[in-house]
């Protein structure tokens, strides 16, 4: 059917695998393994995500990810939920999955309040990172490494692992480690080729960088200018400024590649859901993974701030959250989405 969504977009969902219509721009109230298996094959281009990492919260939904007794099953639960995401992206399409790690040793979260929720741990009292297989007590688990390297076993190209840091990461009451200020943001296709946007991201270089390209170096440096050698007929370079002509500022591009360090602060959000990641994020991941009018999923919905920056930027989406007071703060926040179960 039919259904109005923001921005005067539609989407037609009937929720059976061989009978939908997948034009994007809705959330779906359903657990995501369910909802991803009713899409058809191929019918998104890019999938941008944060699942609930691992023993950090409860979100009281029967069901969740993130309460497995054991770190392997918590992968394993994953790797099912994203080998139905690869059946559902197209063949030249990416993933982007956000994800973070956690420390062995944790114990009683009662008297703890999260500084992200006023709520407190939201029902968390003991962690499930208290006793660990294989861990120490203060060992970090590896969390993220083991979801990549388990995706790469299951046919997914592992293809960057970019570094999310906070410029104002949350302060730790910790003296024996650094404070963590940063999350992984791991790069997936299904293909060795695939749709990615370099320029759309690409950032400004330094003026210092641009004067020193303009600039006459050694022989063996790259911005150095290029003569005829003598005797051997090679190229060789002269430490002198560049001549009048030889190469004007405005060939020298204004950008550079991504790197894959991205500085980007987290946001305040004063909505319900208290783990929402910054839109400047997600802005990066779709201007870079996904074309124009194409279709971002995102599985673990949460407050939709996927769903809102791929409306913004002329992309539709399809988010799946289990938590029906989630898909209604993520409709509300989009601009009236429509929402389906």
């Amino acid at each position: 059917m039919d259904i109005s969504v923001s921005k005067n977009r539609q989407l037609q969902y009937t929720g059976a695998r061989d009978n939908v219509a997948v034009q994007g721009n809705v959330i779906i109230n359903k657990d995501c393994l369910a909802a991803l298996q009713d899409l058809p094959d191929k019918s998104v281009d890019c999938c941008i995500t944060s699942p609930p990492y691992y023993g950090l919260r409860d979100y009281g939904m029967e069901g969740q990810i993130g309460r497995e007794p054991t770190p392997e099953k918590y992968v394993a639960r994953l790797v099912e939920v994203f080998n139905e995401l690869y059946r559902v992206l197209s063949d030249s399409g990416t993933f982007w999955l956000n994800i973070a790690d956690s420390y062995c040793g944790t114990g009683s979260k009662g008297a703890c309040l999260d500084p992200k929720n006023p709520k407190g741990r939201n029902g968390q009292k003991i962690s499930l990172t208290q006793n660990v297989k294989g861990c120490k007590n203060k060992d970090m688990i590896g969390i993220p490494w083991m979801v990549a390297f388990a995706l790469r076993d299951s046919g997914w190209y592992l293809r960057s692992d970019i570094i999310w840091q906070k410029g104002n990461a949350m302060p730790e009451n910790v003296k024996d480690r650094p404070t963590r200020s940063y999350e992984h943001v791991f790069l997936f296709s299904k293909s060795n080729r695939y749709y990615y946007d370099a320029s759309a991201i690409a950032e400004p270089i330094a003026p210092s960088t641009a004067a020193r390209y303009m600039r006459g170096r050694s022989d063996s440096n790259k911005y150095s200018v290029a003569v005829p050698g003598q005797g051997n007929g090679k190229i060789q370079g002269i430490n002198r400024p560049r001549e009048a002509g030889e190469i004007k500022s405005g060939d020298i591009s204004p950008c550079r590649n991504s790197r894959d360090i991205w500085l980007i602060n987290t946001v305040a959000y004063k909505g319900a859901h208290f783990a929402a990641f910054p839109p400047k994020l997600a802005l990066k991941c779709i201007l870079a993974g996904c074309p124009e009018g194409g279709i971002v999923i995102d599985p673990f919905f949460g407050s939709g701030t996927t769903g809102l920056v791929a409306a913004e930027n002329r992309r539709r989406y399809i988010g799946i959250e289990l938590n029906p007071e989630y898909c209604t703060l993520a409709s509300e926040r989009i601009g009236g989405a429509g929402i389906e179960d």
